[in-house]
């Protein structure tokens, strides 16, 4: 640290971060962390996810790290669950995806349908 100014930026980063992890929100996506996703890349995800809501100010979305889901060959998984609505199921997610998985399903409610379960499954 070399300036207050500095630390105060620290601080508000901390806080949103430490605030997307509160349990009272509408959208709660949850990123596969068990040694296969991070293995397949689920920590870059994990970390875009948090990056990309934070810059949006999403503040009703909750992003959080679960163990085993438990389809190792299509890890990285996201799932998104919304209190009014199906929960998602997205596959194979890289940083890209989870950048449009956040622009698109996150921020406008449309639901990224080719990089979900059930499409990866007609493959």
């Amino acid at each position: 640290m070399k300036s207050l100014e500095e630390l105060k930026k620290l601080r508000e980063e901390s806080i949103k971060n430490i605030e997307m992890r509160n349990t009272d929100k509408d959208i709660r996506v949850v990123v596969g962390m068990a040694t296969c996703g991070i293995s397949a890349g689920a920590r870059p995800v994990l970390t875009t996810l948090v990056e990309e809501v934070a810059k949006r100010n999403l503040k009703n979305v909750q992003v959080v790290q679960t163990g085993c889901i438990g389809m190792c060959t299509l890890e990285p998984i996201v799932e998104v669950y919304s209190a009014d609505r199906e929960k998602v199921t997205y596959v194979h997610v890289d940083p890209e995806k989870a950048k449009r998985i956040v622009s698109e399903h996150l921020a406008n409610n449309n639901v990224v349908v080719e990089y979900t379960i059930g499409s990866a499954e007609k493959q």
